[in-house]
């Protein structure tokens, strides 16, 4: 993992750690919605709907609930 991967895996954890265990998906899935809003602002609906994709596509493949 690079760098700012990292940071950034740090970060989250960080958030998650603080929450009571109840409320962590709920914040996953805000995250996952303004970071793929954030994509679309800065590289466009294309590539934020390709990253959208590819982690739909990685849910499915890990037999996702």
């Amino acid at each position: 993992m690079s760098g700012a991967g990292e940071d950034a895996a740090a970060m989250v954890a960080r958030a998650l750690s603080r929450r009571p265990p109840a409320e962590r998906p709920g914040f996953l899935r805000e995250l996952l919605a303004h970071t793929a809003a954030g994509l679309v602002v800065i590289e466009g609906d294309r590539a934020a709907g390709e990253a959208v994709y590819r982690l739909a596509d990685a849910v499915v493949a890990r037999g996702g609930r």
